[in-house]
């Protein structure tokens, strides 16, 4: 797979970049394991007399297993020839400025050429994302990064030293934005830009066979929950793009870690809990700075501080706006202690009481999302007139990486199967389950504190 491609040589033109990947494609031949068409190309005219054009959405397996990275180029070798024709069909349909959903190790991204912005554009009109609501953008080597950045930037030692632990990973940090690199509409015109390198194969692959950055948020409608498979992708943006890559369901299944370490104080502050723990960065620094003058505190934002010029103008994603909300109203179940002016509910008079302000003679169904070995996840739910009980298990109490994993895929399932109502369980805030609680309380409009 290697051309020999210099560390600054990714920022060419479209003609240069359709050249190279000519040279790399071997073809892209017609035996590329394709599931199905799901939509064909169609144009219709809404009420409104918009025309719309619903687009063939093809899904290409890729095979993560069959990619491998040298240590010393991080160029991927590819040993299946399926997996390169699919993600030589995703990079030529990059470079021709479409999106192409794929998969990471966190959720799935609708990528495009982040360098581009009418490509970017497409990504804000496939998912009706807010324009000031900023994109992380993603990389395959140490090369690639250094070219975005200013010349005149200084890498913070910690960042040398969370670079060196966490990536590839889900880890995205913010640096300087070199306007005449970084397109505003990548930043919605903050002064930093997010960057991150992943660690799931067909990502890095991908993005090293486009040889460009690629700016990826979740492949889902804004305000929806993330995807972490393609036929999550399939079922929501379907007819909105041509090619999703399906790598399999997402390993982490929570969006990035965002840290700002651009601050005069030197101090890590945590704009977006994710994949990597708080805890994780505390001790990966705490391992390598042995003077504790010179160890960096760990802030995370709205639990250790607050900045409100940040939170109406983010420099990340999630920082803003209502995010991963299903269709079905979701109510945050809370089994700890209440503030001191709420009266918690019994756990039975509770469950008998969701139906109220439903239609009372109609049959609704209820979603739970539970824990479970906990005292709701093992409760015989009570039989109410017209309820049926929807129940999704998040998994054990003591392992909050598998309901990391299954928070979306809950949330999503439990829409699917119709549910006018999601019940979903606290977590405890500590390692995964900060992030966790983080994505809850912004899906959820109403907190109910409960007792057994």
């Amino acid at each position: 797979m290697s051309q020999g491609i210099t560390s600054r040589d990714f920022v060419r033109s479209l003609y240069q970049n359709r050249l190279l990947l000519r040279r790399r494609m071997i073809g892209a031949q017609q035996s590329t394991t394709m599931r199905a068409v799901f939509h064909p190309a169609t144009t219709i005219r809404t009420q409104g007399r918009r025309v719309v054009t619903m687009l063939s959405t093809q899904v290409l397996n890729c095979d993560p297993t069959s990619i491998s990275f040298d240590s010393t180029t991080s160029e991927p070798k590819i040993t299946s020839q399926d997996t390169l024709n699919s993600l030589s069909i995703a990079a030529k349909t990059l470079t021709d400025l479409q999106p192409v959903a794929f998969p990471t190790e966190t959720v799935y991204g609708l990528g495009a050429l982040a360098l581009n912005s009418s490509a970017a554009s497409r990504i804000f009109s496939v998912k009706s994302r807010p324009p000031d609501n900023p994109l992380i953008v993603h990389v395959s080597s140490l090369d690639m990064l250094y070219g975005l950045l200013p010349s005149s930037f200084q890498m913070p030692k910690s960042y040398d030293l969370l670079i060196e632990r966490f990536w590839p990973g889900a880890l995205t940090l913010l640096f300087p934005s070199d306007p005449n690199t970084i397109p505003p509409i990548i930043t919605a015109n903050q002064p930093t830009v997010a960057i991150r390198m992943p660690s799931h194969p067909v990502a890095r692959a991908l993005i090293a066979l486009v040889n460009a950055p690629i700016a990826a948020p979740s492949a889902n409608s804004s305000g929806k929950p993330s995807p972490t498979t393609a036929d999550h992708v399939r079922r929501d943006l379907g007819g909105k793009l041509s090619v999703i890559l399906d790598g399999g369901a997402c390993g982490v299944g929570l969006e990035s870690t965002v840290v700002d370490g651009l601050q005069e104080d030197g101090n890590i502050r945590v704009l977006r809990p994710g994949g990597i723990t708080v805890e994780d960065i505390q001790k990966s620094l705490r391992e390598k700075i042995q003077d504790p003058k010179l160890l960096p505190q760990v802030l995370v934002h709205r639990r250790d501080y607050h900045d409100e010029h940040l939170e109406a103008a983010p420099t990340t994603p999630g920082m803003k706006y209502r995010h991963y909300s299903p269709t079905a109203p979701v109510i945050l179940i809370m089994t700890t202690s209440p503030p001191e002016n709420v009266v918690p509910s019994s756990v039975g008079s509770f469950l008998l009481s969701v139906k109220e302000g439903m239609q009372p003679s109609a049959s609704v169904k209820i979603g739970l999302l539970t824990l479970t070995n906990s005292k709701l996840g093992t409760l015989v739910l009570p039989v109410v007139d017209g309820v049926e009980w929807c129940r999704y298990e998040l998994g054990p109490v003591d392992d909050p990486s598998v309901t990391a994993r299954r928070l979306f895929d809950g949330l999503l399932t439990l829409d699917q199967r119709g549910v006018e109502l999601i019940l979903i369980e606290e977590v405890n805030d500590t390692n995964e389950g900060l992030a966790i609680m983080n994505r809850v309380r912004k899906a959820a409009s109403e907190v109910r504190w409960i007792t057994f």
